[in-house]
């Protein structure tokens, strides 16, 4: 009698590979599939945050509301200078890069540096601490939530 073997399962992207892939979708301002990359009790930090800006979101859905608008804020155009480094540990990378694109509100450029620390687990983004240079988003159409305080950390 023939058997039959059942497909194994596709293996999970990479750590680096799943970020190449949520960078394409930020691009493509495709945001819902964006945060569809986040485990749903991932954490999201901002440890440079400045005063009444959001320093942790807790969840995929904390999250996903605070990235809702931010295509009509800042119209991305491209992540150059990205490198991304391995860790002792498998599931977390550390990323440099930069975004550049432009202002919604004002047409200005904007070009932000960025370093994070992210952890996956299973193909999702679990931890994310997003170094990112606050200075950058004291111009105006910057802000790129509508609810800065909603999620700010206790």
């Amino acid at each position: 009698m023939p058997t039959t073997t059942s497909p194994s399962p596709s293996p999970s992207p990479s750590p680096s590979d799943l970020y190449r892939h949520s960078l394409r979708l930020l691009l493509d301002k495709d945001i819902a599939s964006w945060v569809g990359l986040w485990a749903e009790h991932g954490v999201m930090e901002f440890p440079f945050a400045p005063a009444g800006r959001p320093r942790r979101l807790e969840g995929r859905e904390a999250v996903a509301a605070y990235m809702r608008d931010y295509p009509d804020h800042i119209d991305l155009h491209d992540f150059p200078d990205l490198l991304i480094h391995e860790t002792t540990d498998p599931s977390t990378i550390v990323v440099e890069m930069r975004g550049v694109g432009r202002l919604v509100a004002t047409g200005n450029p904007f070009d932000m540096t960025y370093i994070a620390v992210v952890t996956v687990q299973d193909g999702r983004f679990t931890s994310y601490r997003d170094y990112w240079n606050p200075l950058a988003v004291q111009e105006p159409g910057a802000a790129f939530t509508t609810h800065p305080t909603r999620s700010s950390a206790r």
